[in-house]
């Protein structure tokens, strides 16, 4: 087991700055329309039927990810929506460990930038059933920038790095585990009733991240075309005007 991992001190001060641009009750509204998204995946990728998502169901569900939007058309023109779908189904149905089905995925997404592929499958892992996997995306963790929510509330002894994909994405859980275990205690990631309390705070620490890099290196115009922090947070966690 690691030692200390949460900063909590940092963890609660990115939690106080959030505050001065949100409300706990938009925080609240945030998670539950995480769980509407949660709800909407599941019906797409857990059929009981087994019936694959259509090809207008993968377009509007590869929209409804702050990394793969703009790239819609690209991944389903260069994959293909039947083999796109099998690797989806493969990637979320329990029948190997987690860590070799996320590695496989991302193999398959070979030609794009691996923070899409992983991207994809943390989305697509997470929003199927929170309970029992957690959400990875760059603006959690980039391993090329080193760079993120979770490195900015972890302790610097605590390396995320690991020697693949796969490795890196169990990584990444369990230091979102310590954030959300820590953050239940201090008060910080107890946002809405289900289990998306701490994706909203870890999205409400990047905003800050974004606001506080951005304020440093751009004039007051260019500050004015970011989103305020509740718009901010919904894009990163992709659901501002859900398509799904």
């Amino acid at each position: 087991m690691p030692g200390q991992v949460v900063d909590t001190e940092s963890a609660r001060e990115f939690m106080r700055e959030a505050l001065q641009k949100i409300t706990e009750a938009e925080l609240a509204a945030i998670a539950d329309e995480c769980l509407v998204k949660h709800e909407r995946v599941r019906s797409l990728l857990a059929r009981p039927s087994g019936a694959p998502p259509t090809e207008p169901e993968l377009r509007a569900l590869l929209r409804s990810i702050f990394s793969t939007r703009r790239r819609t058309t690209e991944i389903l023109d260069r994959v293909g929506a039947g083999p796109l779908a099998g690797w989806i189904g493969d990637l979320v149905a329990p029948r190997r460990p987690v860590e070799a089905r996320f590695q496989a995925f991302c193999d398959r997404l070979e030609g794009f930038p691996s923070s899409v592929s992983y991207d994809l499958a943390g989305e697509l892992l997470h929003f199927t059933d929170p309970e029992r996997y957690w959400l990875w995306t760059r603006w959690v963790w980039d391993p090329k920038t080193r760079t993120g929510a979770l490195p900015l509330v972890t302790m610097e002894e605590y390396d995320l790095h690991a020697p693949s994909v796969g490795a890196m994405y169990l990584r990444v859980g369990e230091a979102t585990a310590f954030v959300h275990e820590t953050g239940r205690a201090a008060g910080f990631t107890r946002i809405g009733q289900g289990a998306f309390g701490v994706d909203v705070y870890l999205a409400c620490v990047y905003c800050v991240y974004v606001y506080t890099t951005v304020r440093m290196r751009m004039t007051q115009e260019f500050n004015r075309v970011i989103p305020p922090l509740p718009e901010l947070c919904r894009r990163f966690l992709g659901v501002y005007k859900m398509e799904i």
